[in-house]
């Protein structure tokens, strides 16, 4: 088992290793100039010169990917190019409106997910389970940025004009701030992102139920008269939830690296809207701080599912 993650991990370090050299390459085979946008378009050479050697931008690539793999071993991401503000501090700023956003939404989209998977495999082609297939394929096939502006049209917009401002119609406030406050502002982004997500989750539910009610300790549960909310529950969803696990670790874990489309369309001060502006100012620190957490959240998220599974499957150990 200590084999098995350790390899696990090593393979996981080799994918951080080759993301950074991937972000460091694009953005250098970029025909942007940092400097000259930092300097503006009226500025002299020597101005432009001054700045690329304040930012060590004169250095050659290879030193420069090096400083910055040393410095990041150390915790240390560097500075943003427009106001020198640690990205550590940047993204410390930002992450806790995104896991705000995450890990609400993944409640629910759980919840709602695995509930009408269960109920669709339980009565497979009734029309309880067409209606979840077809609820499942409408969320599943609408963009998140346009389920977004429906909500805010009939949640907030039509609610304002009929005198019921119940909910706002975006922007972040912290959990500090009371708790009535941040539900209120993240309640149409929880749902924006959890209904797209639960679509995923019912059908991968539904497949995962059917396959294990047809299997031969169910028949033999229900055989011994095991009541059938049992069956469901205690044999067969336990079972079907493993590909759920793997789903949800992988989504969660990706999720946690930006909400691009929902935090742009709630303007949530989150790592995806962060990660949108420091593409657009060309912010090459913070850039490569935001897609090192991310890739490293997907990392941990798959060697955390591969240890479960070699906890529940033993055979996984030897792949």
């Amino acid at each position: 088992m200590v084999r098995f993650l350790l390899r696990r991990v090593l393979q996981g370090v080799v994918v951080l290793w080759l993301i950074t050299m991937a972000v460091f390459a694009l953005f250098y085979i970029a025909p942007n100039d940092v400097a000259r946008t930092l300097a503006g378009r009226q500025a002299s050479p020597e101005t432009i010169a001054l700045i690329s050697h304040r930012l060590g931008l004169d250095q050659p690539i290879w030193k420069q990917y090096l400083d910055f793999v040393w410095r990041a071993l150390h915790g240390d991401l560097g500075y943003d190019y427009y106001h020198q503000v640690p990205v550590t501090t940047i993204m410390g700023a930002a992450l806790p409106v995104t896991a705000s956003l995450v890990l609400g939404a993944a409640v629910i989209w759980v919840g709602l997910g695995v509930t009408n998977g269960v109920l669709s495999a339980v009565r497979p082609r009734s029309v309880t389970d067409r209606s979840l297939t077809v609820f499942s394929l409408f969320f599943y096939s609408m963009p998140s940025f346009l389920l977004g502006l429906v909500l805010l049209y009939f949640l907030y917009y039509q609610l304002t004009l009929h005198g019921l401002a119940v909910l706002p119609a975006g922007g972040y406030s912290p959990l500090a701030g009371g708790l009535g406050t941040w539900l209120q502002h993240l309640l149409l982004p929880w749902f924006t992102l959890a209904l797209v997500q639960a679509a995923t989750y019912t059908r991968l539910t539904r497949g995962s139920m059917l396959d294990v009610l047809g299997e031969d300790y169910v028949r033999t549960a229900r055989s011994k008269g095991v009541s059938e909310r049992r069956v469901v529950v205690r044999h067969a969803l336990r079972s079907a939830l493993t590909p759920v696990v793997t789903q949800f670790g992988i989504d969660v874990a990706g999720l946690l690296g930006g909400a691009i489309v929902t935090e742009q369309v709630f303007s949530l001060p989150g790592l995806g809207k962060t990660a949108v502006d420091a593409i657009n100012q060309q912010d090459l620190p913070v850039i490569i701080g935001i897609v090192l957490f991310a890739s490293t959240a997907v990392v941990v998220a798959n060697i955390a599912v591969d240890a479960v599974y070699a906890v529940l499957d033993p055979r996984v150990r030897l792949h």
